[in-house]
């Protein structure tokens, strides 16, 4: 190997190693995300900040699906903040599947609070000393101007039982002699609605919703991450050969297809920063540059799911009757049971005079396999189970994209049925 060839072989592995470690920082991905004054990072710094600087007590409600950057940016938030004020802050973490009943809840601020202060911890201490401890540690923490911070993980799961965790907490926030703010965390966009009326009172119905970023903000945040550094021991040709040929990779149809496909498949940017790792580990070490065919490489190894390799295994009379399913929904029939599924099937039999019709019983049983793979299911799980299943409503669990993707490698598909299935999804969408 020419010592061009080697020196260009380190400029990749060296470029490889930065982009992969950015993809696995979550501080580097969601601090670009959150640049933005409207962005939920600037907001909640600032419920934060006043609490610190003006001695307010605050409590706020982080909502939105799991995957949606809650933690990412709580933790930038408090991160930031510790460095700005690194005497002033007290971080209290509970996890509503650790400490959801209050003994445990109790117990685990009095023991966070005593390794803060350097304080001895009794193990001994009941569930009323540990809260007369935590409201005594509230007032000498408000006097001291440091604020308690406590992060309620899976705060919906707190919310069972009495309340009473929740209860001292918020009533503690009304005292001008404590200092505190109280962050819920939770994937329940109605959390808020499950507090009790004491507790509901005293929270400032404050929610910050954390929404999927927009199409542009996406490929904005992709080329952000897989770009190189100009100033940096990458040599700088190199780096701007590499961001050109990225650049003319991002705004190409193909490239834009392949991220739609990916995000359909799992709407999160921790899942599309797991893609992207994927198809940067493939990068050609010889020629130094991305290609789009390290996109589709990466593509079927993160669509892989459970659900898909049912659907691989499905009979011919299963996928004929997932397509049924999917014919009644495009027909806006958001309610249907088994025996609408099988007038359905009996008008695709009809229109197309297949050979391979099968019986009511038989579809029945093919029916009742494609509810135990997870590929259908029914609507309500808490009535009916004393009804018969033939009359009891279910829905399809798979998108079209995935029954469509699914059949591409259903090899034993016979081809009649094969082009039936295909020209009805084609059609129905």
């Amino acid at each position: 190997m020419s010592f061009g060839k080697m020196a260009a072989n380190g400029a990749a592995i060296e470029s490889l190693n930065l982009i992969r470690g950015r993809l696995c920082n979550s501080d580097f991905i969601f601090r670009f995300l959150c640049e933005s004054p409207d962005s939920n990072y600037s907001k909640l710094k600032f419920i934060f900040s006043s609490s610190i600087t003006e001695a307010c007590n605050n409590s706020v409600l982080l909502l939105g699906p799991r995957g949606s950057g809650k933690a990412a940016v709580l933790e930038l938030v408090i991160g930031d903040l510790l460095k700005e004020y690194p005497d002033m802050i007290t971080v209290v973490r509970l996890n509503g599947l650790l400490h959801s009943d209050d003994t445990s809840a109790f117990k685990a601020i009095a023991k966070q609070l005593c390794i803060e202060h350097q304080l001895l911890f009794s193990k001994m201490a009941s569930s009323d000393d540990n809260t007369q401890f935590m409201l005594a540690m509230l007032r000498e923490c408000g006097l001291a101007h440091k604020t308690v911070v406590f992060v309620l993980d899976e705060f919906d799961l707190f919310t069972q039982g009495k309340q009473r965790l929740l209860y001292a907490l918020l009533d503690a926030l009304q005292s001008i002699s404590s200092q505190a703010v109280v962050i819920g965390v939770s994937c329940r966009l109605d959390a808020d609605q499950l507090l009790e009326k004491r507790v509901k009172s005293r929270f400032s119905h404050r929610k910050l919703l954390f929404l999927p970023p927009s199409k542009d903000d996406l490929l904005k945040l992709m080329e952000h991450a897989l770009s190189l550094p100009i100033d940096s021991s990458i040599p700088q040709d190199y780096a701007v050969e590499f961001n050109a040929r990225l650049h003319t990779i991002v705004v190409d149809r193909q490239f834009q297809e392949i991220i739609d496909s990916c995000w359909e498949s799992y709407p999160t940017i921790r899942h599309l920063m797991k893609f992207l790792f994927c198809a940067v580990s493939s990068l050609d070490l010889d020629s130094g540059y991305l290609s789009l065919e390290n996109f589709k490489t990466a593509l079927p190894s993160m669509q892989r799911q459970p659900k898909m390799e049912s659907l691989r295994d499905c009979s011919i009379l299963e996928l004929y009757i997932l397509v049924c399913m999917k014919r009644l929904e495009v027909k806006e029939q958001n309610s249907y049971s088994f025996n609408a599924v099988m007038k359905e099937y009996k008008m695709v039999h009809d229109s197309f005079h297949t050979s391979d019709y099968y019986g009511q019983n038989i579809c029945l049983r093919a029916f009742q396999h494609l509810l135990q793979c997870g590929l259908i299911g029914f609507t309500d799980g808490r009535v009916g189970h004393n009804q018969a299943i033939d009359f009891r409503p279910v829905k399809l669990l798979i998108s079209v994209s995935e029954l469509t993707h699914g059949l591409k490698f259903y090899n034993s598909c016979p081809v009649h049925a094969h082009s039936i299935i295909q020209y009805q999804l084609s059609d129905d969408t």
